[in-house]
């Protein structure tokens, strides 16, 4: 026990060890790699936590440096529970950048607890140790440090050798005291040292990860990574720097300041797109930021149009996005208003909805942008004045429809009163301009069938009209009691599922109910036949349980599979058919400007035409990771399992294919950020008028010298 009598060291010892083996468990819960060189990185970072606990504890005497450390010891400890519970409820770690996400658990607080499994509570084993050690073993070490004499029985009495002894107890512990600081400022240094080269040596860095390991300590951006990367200790101290020092670097690419443009293959489905004046900005650009994204979308690929452009041409669009919604709601004895729609429209099999921070306003934004929302950020707020010409509103504003927005639900969690305006659509309807009953209490959510009334009243009169409706009914939590919970319950009476799953299920009949309004009503109208119906959905139902959706749809549903969701395009005439493309929301708006045959750049979008011949078949999450007919690449791990083990990428394809969704995610954040496509448009309507004014110049000055 003598190497303990340093209370400096013995603290140190102790939460280090505590530390690093919550660490391990929290790493096997999650499914992280526990051998890889991202686990030294964090063992030496917990390192310089400790020393940095234990030598300003060692200022407060040895209870206080006790109650310290274990303090420490016991918030990580629950930090990295909350943090699981986050990741298996919400597929994403929390930032402090983030407090939609704070506001989500506090509101559904009871099914976040109700969420986490029994194995998320064995990362506060080693907590619960450190504080037994403290209470019952660290008592024993003081009492043996008291007990230590030295013998001067030959020169002095009794008095005299207490008083000795009690002076070289307090000479040993000044001594101990200050070796301790400076032993500890020596240590925290070196191992600074060590830890930031674990940032930047090479043999350090998975060639295969998305985004550096040193651009996500200068911004934790892609929290699934820098999760992996730190830990949740470091995790935690890069995300507090963060908040506390906003940094201005932006995740470097692999693209850089010049372009060239794509060579175009003349045909007949060639898409001609005059980008001149596009040049002419770029050329006096000044903006390093603009400069940077204006030759990376103008090098982008035009596509050409295909046997899809048209089809729709002039016809009426309704898009729904569909809350709480997966491949559950595909069954045509409980939906058969969804059901029909799938089965005799177009369906795409391969479609998934990812999640990130907000999934619901963020994949929102990214339906009608289609560009990546920043992965710790509630974008959709955070930039909620950003204004975004080449919207799926404003496409269908400049070929002069009538565009309107509607959700029955408050601006409580998204801005919608000022992000859908700011879109382009023409006029937002939420709940109370609606005129619908709602409770605040979360337990209850409007009727979707009210929703697609009051929508049906404010299109009758309208000629050509392009709709986005996002729905609420389906919407958690399952675990209570509510209305729309209750209200078909009796559908489901014979049946061996769980009360969550039933009661979502009931709630997602009220959603199939709001359909067949909306077939009925269209045709009653006499427009179903000139309208087109896109649905899909903002994220799966997470309000049940893991176990209870695998165990409902027979699949596994790990490596993102949870996120599998509908996507269906539906037009009365056309020809029924399932695709096998692997897609998400991101190429919503591509797909959708060409089967309208809309004016539009494809250029400026971070998806694609699904009808496009070259189309790249990927779907792409959050965090980087992808799935494709042959992998699936795990962003947080860096590792590509493969569909057959004798069909395989090569190292350098992965890399190219990571090179691409980096620069994809990034310009996309970047263009976020400083609301790049306003200012191009601005730039291309004020460079338009100039030329304009100086033909109109030009012209006077002819006609005046004719004179």
């Amino acid at each position: 026990m003598k190497i303990f009598y340093s209370n400096v060291f013995k603290n140190y010892f102790f939460l280090t060890l505590t530390l690093f083996v919550s660490e391990v468990i929290f790493r096997i819960i999650t499914g992280l790699n526990i051998i890889d060189w991202s686990m030294l990185r964090i063992f030496v970072g917990i390192n310089i936590i400790s020393l940095l606990v234990a030598g300003i504890g060692s200022f407060l005497g040895r209870l206080g440096n006790n109650i310290l450390s274990f303090i420490v010891a016991l918030a990580y400890g629950i930090y990295a529970v909350a943090q699981t519970g986050f990741y298996n409820y919400l597929g994403v770690y929390i930032s402090f950048g983030t407090t939609s996400q704070a506001g989500a658990v506090r509101d559904y607080f009871t099914d976040y607890i109700q969420s986490f499994q029994w194995n998320y509570w064995l990362i506060l084993i080693p907590v619960v140790f450190l504080a037994f050690f403290y209470l019952f073993i660290d008592p024993r070490i003081k009492l043996m440090q008291r007990n230590e004499t030295i013998d001067f029985s030959d020169k002095f009495d009794t008095e005299e050798r207490k008083t000795l002894n009690n002076k070289y107890r307090k000479m040993k512990e000044k001594r101990g005291f200050w070796t301790g600081i400076a032993s500890s400022l020596i240590l925290a240094i070196a191992f600074v040292g060590v830890w930031y080269s674990t940032l930047i040596l090479p043999m350090f860095q998975n060639k295969l990860q998305i985004a550096s390991t040193k651009s996500l300590f200068d911004n934790p951006s892609i929290p699934n990574i820098a999760m992996s990367q730190f830990g949740f200790t470091g995790y935690f101290v890069v995300d507090v720097k963060a908040l506390l020092f906003p940094s201005n670097v932006e995740e470097k690419t692999d693209f850089d300041n010049s372009f060239e443009l794509v060579e175009q293959v003349q045909s007949d489905f060639t898409r001609h797109i005059d980008s001149s004046t596009w040049e002419k900005i770029i050329a006096e650009e000044k903006n390093s930021n603009y400069r940077k994204l204006s030759n990376y979308y103008i090098s982008q690929e035009i596509t050409d149009k295909n046997n899809f452009t048209g089809i729709f041409k002039d016809k009426n669009l309704i898009l729904i996005m569909m809350e709480s919604t997966n491949n559950i709601a595909i069954n045509e004895e409980y939906y058969p208003n969804l059901y029909k729609l799938y089965n005799e429209g177009w369906a795409w099999d391969n479609s998934y909805s990812p999640r990130n921070a907000c999934s619901t306003g963020n994949n929102e934004m990214s339906g009608m942008v289609s560009l990546f929302t920043i992965n710790n950020s509630c974008t959709a707020n955070n930039y909620m004045n950003n204004v975004y010409p080449e919207s799926i509103f404003n496409l269908f504003n400049n070929a002069d429809y009538t565009t309107s927005s509607y959700h029955n639900y408050t601006d409580q969690y998204y801005a919608r009163t000022t992000i859908h305006p700011n879109m382009g659509s023409g006029k937002y309807y939420g709940v109370q301009a609606l005129g619908i009953p709602y409770n605040n209490v979360y337990q209850e959510w409007p009727s979707d069938v009210e929703l697609v009334d009051k929508m049906l009243e404010k299109t009758e009169d309208q000629e050509r009209f392009m709709v986005w409706m996002t729905t609420v009914s389906a919407h958690q939590p399952y675990t209570v009691n509510s209305e729309l919970g209750s209200k078909h319950l009796d559908m489901f009476k014979d049946t061996n599922y769980n009360i969550s799953l039933k009661r979502y299920m009931s709630k997602l009949k009220e959603f199939d109910l709001a359909i067949g309004e909306l077939l009925d009503g269209l045709e009653k109208q006499g427009k179903l036949d000139d309208t087109v119906i896109v649905l899909y959905a903002d994220h799966y139902p997470y309000g049940l349980t893991d176990a209870t959706i695998q165990n409902y749809l027979g699949t596994s549903i790990k490596d993102n599979e949870i996120d599998r969701t509908p996507f269906i395009i539906y037009s009365t005439g056309i020809q029924a058919q399932k695709f096998d493309e692997y897609t998400s929301y991101m190429n919503i708006v591509p797909t959708v400007a060409n089967l309208f045959d809309l004016d539009y750049d494809p250029r400026y979008y971070a998806g694609h035409d699904l009808m496009d011949k070259n189309y790249e078949d990927r779907v792409i999450f959050a965090d980087g990771s992808w799935r494709d007919k042959k992998a699936y690449y795990n962003a947080s791990t860096g590792k590509v399992t493969y569909v057959d083990d004798n069909d395989k990428y090569s190292d350098e394809v992965v890399a190219s294919i990571n090179k691409d969704i980096k620069n994809r995610i990034s310009m996309s954040n970047l263009a976020i950020r400083t609301n790049y496509f306003k200012y191009l448009y601005s730039k291309i309507d004020e460079y338009e008028k100039a030329q304009e004014e100086s033909v109109q110049g030009a012209e006077k000055e002819e006609n005046t010298n004719s004179e």
